[in-house]
């Protein structure tokens, strides 16, 4: 009998050339409701082709400094993966740490501008919590995160008090990443 997953449920696919790769992978994102690792791109579209999810050739998962950081999640009903719109209007001015959205601004924290500082220079991007602690506290410990979900409330109500369409989104188990809103 076939297991069901609930609707909810999300799988991450992680591409990694070396098997020292996927390694890493598997240790960052082992927390995740589904995992899949494979060698390439064309493998994890093959993979969602067997399980009816359509794959434009253009949904590349990215990598960073030869080791991919993540997967984007995708879900059972989901019927394609696109890549994410660009966020052109969300401005930082970091010399003043500002937000700005057409034509408001608002200041922001240290912690808020360099976090949000992450998410705008890849929008779409999915930053786990280990890179964005490591870039934004400076160091590796992650505690139990509340401080992260702290700036990350913060930021989504700045965002939302300027009017912005872009908001920051979780990828349960992973980290966030910012994606305009529907």
């Amino acid at each position: 009998m076939p297991i069901e997953r609930p609707s909810d449920s999300s799988l991450i696919i992680g591409v990694a050339a070396s098997t020292a790769e996927r390694v890493h992978l598997a240790r960052l994102l082992g927390g995740a409701d589904a995992l899949l690792l494979v060698s390439n791109a064309d493998q994890a579209r093959a993979f969602l082709e067997l399980t009816g999810v359509t794959v434009a050739p253009s949904a590349a998962i990215s990598a960073a400094g030869g080791v991919p950081d993540v997967a984007a999640p995708v879900e059972r009903r989901m019927q394609a993966v696109r890549e994410p719109e660009p966020v052109a209007e969300l401005r930082l001015d970091v010399h003043r740490r500002v937000v700005r959205w057409k034509d408001r601004e608002l200041p922001l924290t240290r912690l808020e501008h360099d976090f949000l500082h992450c998410l705008v220079a890849e929008p779409g991007r999915v930053w786990t919590y280990q890179r964005l602690h490591h870039a934004v506290w400076g160091n590796e410990h992650l505690g139990h995160g509340s401080h992260i979900h702290s700036v990350v409330k913060r930021l989504r109500q700045k965002l939302t008090n300027l009017g912005a369409t872009v908001s920051i989104h979780a990828v349960r188990g992973v980290g966030f990443h910012l994606l305009p809103t529907t």
